[in-house]
């Protein structure tokens, strides 16, 4: 047992621990706009008041940086719901909350000891002390001034040189001597990029090629002409090189399609590539030396499904290597050496680490979900004897982390049942409890009495794969009273995604409060995370793959049926179905191959021809449908589109039309096929100026209105 890990043992012993959730001491009170009216419960909840008030937790504080003393956290929030977020710095005891001006520098680069930082203003390259006052670093000198574009430069591992790209060239500077020095100009790089270091004399280069990409286009429709929108979507092909600073030699590592991170050992001598292919069903983890040139692959994965999970970092002072996989089916902690020798696992067991970081060379601090698939707790994992000490005691879901350049606290989001998620902070070294930076949920929040969510973990049809439902039931339920309840089931969207835990969803917001409103108009609403969703290890996710829509359609039937064995309020007569983009697909799959079970449908933004999706993402369908030309059948009986034919049940379609995710190809091929049928029910409303995640509050209170006048119309 390392010396840190007896000294948080020791003050874990001797001090007592706050109560998480509740306002804590120095945490400040953020005020926002409040309503003249105070209201008790969501049946007095103005429908509007859900999408356009400030008191709706609209927009959470998000962390922006953390100074290099981690004396103060930078953080963007906004108190309405419009889209722009101002600025906000916290001490960081949670004390002397206040606003930050344009003037504030928060992007900056710490160099390897910590004295110095780099960054960058009015296209000027400025070097500064780490220490700051009102908001910026002291003593700053100008290093160099561009009239173009100029990147902000990169630290060598040794702190000896920088990097960066200006105006297409890629320089190095001398820290000591302050000399510049060309390494490539815009005509000999030749389409490569500077990317980072590779050793203290290497940097590393990446160039693309496009060819076999295609330009998709998203016209805007409401300017006085239409000027189409255009991105270039498809695989590109990416090589990555390394290339001597003195000599310009250049040595070529690898060339891929697929998804490539890159890491440099503290002491220079080693350089990471984690690759994982296109299909994203081979993962191969390289090892460059800088002293011998040879890249050596010190671990592989493969799947059936796709590669997920992937992080990599070397510790601070040496050259061990810590990754994390999900080889054994949960995603877990490893280390090896840069030769491949001394491959670990550290972690074990049927949960997953969502988050790891060297501290020191013989501590890592993680996230897991080894207490419970729905909460999230912080622990120190000694790497020598692959011993735990749990710092986070309170029940509840702890993500977005970022640990402070001193490695000594971790920052992060934390949430709990019907308590939006605010900042806190950990003292890594002495865990006295953690303490809350923000406090941003408005009184009037906290004064409405809020229906309680049940959360659940049942058994899918198969008895072995176990699934998480959330359930809220209307205001006058009681249990065993023999009454029945029209029911709404939510989808939640991107497919991986956990949306079912022990708190206030970080995702849906909107969703959260909606689903409040309808409880108070006598709805049950019930989410399920279905297969596909992640923190429920691998096969839980691949299970989908090859016909997307029908493992996640048997799970939320599954999710109904233990509700009817364990109550029996929904009315199994009455349940709508409604989701947003890969939700949406849900909606409409689930409606169309399950009319017995779901009998309305409200899709935002969906997939219905997953061919489109292909086409514009290839880097999310490829894995898990393969290719059209390649695997038609997966295409065609995973698409709605294809399945029209069979549907029964009335549709509701809402869409943007300058969406740049889920094209609006999807909605105009699905709306003419259920026209061309001439025997289907459905409504339909387009949002001329709204992309993939609507922005307009206008436009979120049109459509939830008009899937709540569905739902009472069809339920």
């Amino acid at each position: 047992m390392n010396r840190l890990t007896k000294d948080v043992l020791f003050w874990a012993t001797v001090a007592t621990m706050f109560i998480v959730g509740a306002p804590l001491a120095g945490a400040q009170v953020i005020s926002s706009t409040q309503g003249s009216e105070t209201i008790t419960s969501p049946s007095d909840l103005p429908f509007e008041r859900i999408f356009d008030e400030p008191f709706l937790p609209g927009l959470r504080p998000s962390l922006r940086t953390i100074s290099p003393d981690a004396k103060q956290i930078y953080f963007t929030w906004n108190d309405s719901a419009k889209a722009t977020r101002k600025t906000y710095v916290v001490n960081g005891d949670g004390s002397e909350v206040d606003t930050v001006g344009a003037e504030a520098i928060l992007s900056y680069r710490l160099s390897p000891d910590q004295s110095q930082v780099l960054y960058v203003e009015d296209q000027s390259v400025y070097l500064a002390s780490s220490t700051m006052e009102n908001h910026r670093f002291k003593n700053p000198e100008a290093l160099l001034t561009s009239k173009g574009r100029v990147s902000l430069p990169q630290w060598s591992p040794d702190g000896m040189k920088i990097a960066w790209s200006m105006d297409g060239d890629i320089w190095s500077m001398d820290m000591q001597q302050r000399s510049m020095n060309k390494v490539l100009d815009d005509d000999q790089a030749n389409g490569q990029n500077f990317a980072g270091w590779a050793s203290n004399e290497h940097i590393l280069l990446i160039s693309r090629d496009n060819s076999e990409t295609r330009l998709v286009y998203f016209p805007e429709y409401v300017d006085t002409f239409v000027e189409p929108g255009e991105s270039r979507r498809g695989l590109y092909t990416t090589t990555y090189s390394v290339m001597h600073l003195d000599s310009t030699s250049t040595q070529e590592l690898l060339t891929s399609q697929g998804w490539v991170s890159t890491q440099v050992s503290p002491t220079g001598d080693f350089f990471a590539l984690d690759a994982v292919d296109a299909p994203m069903k081979h993962r191969h983890i390289h090892v460059w030396s800088s002293q011998t040139g040879e890249l050596t692959t010190v671990f592989e994965d493969s799947t059936q499904g796709w590669i997920y999970g992937r992080n990599m970092g070397f510790a601070p002072s040496s050259n061990t290597l810590m990754f994390q996989s999900e080889q054994t089916g949960w995603n877990h902690v490893y280390t090896v050496s840069p030769n491949g020798s001394d491959l670990r696992q550290l972690t074990t067991g049927a949960y997953d680490i969502p988050f790891a970081e060297w501290i020191n060379d013989e501590t890592i601090v993680m996230a897991t979900t080894e207490k419970d698939l729905g909460e999230r707790h912080i622990v120190l994992l000694d790497v020598d004897d692959a011993t735990t000490n749990t710092l986070t005691e309170a029940e509840g879901y702890r993500y977005q982390f970022r640990l402070s350049p001193d490695r000594r606290h971790l920052v992060y989001a934390y949430t709990t049942f019907n308590q939006p998620y605010d900042l806190y902070r950990l003292d890594l070294r002495r865990p006295r409890g953690e303490i809350q930076l923000t406090q941003t949920v408005p009184e009037s929040f906290s004064q409405i009495t809020w229906q309680e969510e049940q959360y659940i973990r049942f058994p899918a049809r198969d008895g072995e794969t176990e699934l998480s439902m959330s359930i809220l039931t209307p205001d006058d339920y009681e249990p065993n009273n023999g009454k029945q309840y029209p029911t709404v089931v939510f989808v939640h969207g991107a497919g991986s995604l956990q949306n079912v835990f022990k708190g206030f969803s970080n995702s849906y917001y909107r969703e959260y409060m909606f689903h409040q409103w309808l409880t108070a108009r006598g709805y049950v609403v019930v989410e399920v995370d279905y297969r596909h969703s992640t923190g429920y290890g691998r096969k839980f996710r691949e299970d989908v793959t090859n016909w997307m829509g029908k493992y996640e359609t048997e799970d939320i039937i599954d999710g109904l049926d233990w509700i009817a064995s364990n109550g029996d309020y929904v009315d199994r007569n009455r349940v709508g179905i409604y989701g947003g983009s890969y939700g949406g697909f849900m909606a409409l799959y689930a409606a169309t191959v399950e009319p017995d079970h779901f009998h309305a449908a409200a899709a935002l933004r969906a997939v219905t021809n997953w061919r489109n999706y292909f086409y514009a993402n290839p880097w999310y369908t490829y894995p898990r449908l393969g290719t059209p030309e390649e695997n038609p059948l997966n295409y065609e009986r995973s698409s709605p589109l294809d399945l029209i034919d069979d549907l029964e049940r009335p549709v509701l379609i809402l869409h943007g039309l300058v969406d740049d995710n889920v094209g609006f190809q999807d909605a105009a091929q699905y709306i003419e096929a259920l026209i061309q049928a001439g025997d289907k029910e459905f409504d339909m409303m387009m949002y001329p100026s709204e992309p993939h995640g609507f922005q307009d509050p206008d436009s979120w209170i049109d459509e939830y209105e008009r899937i709540f006048e569905f739902f009472e119309e069809n339920l």
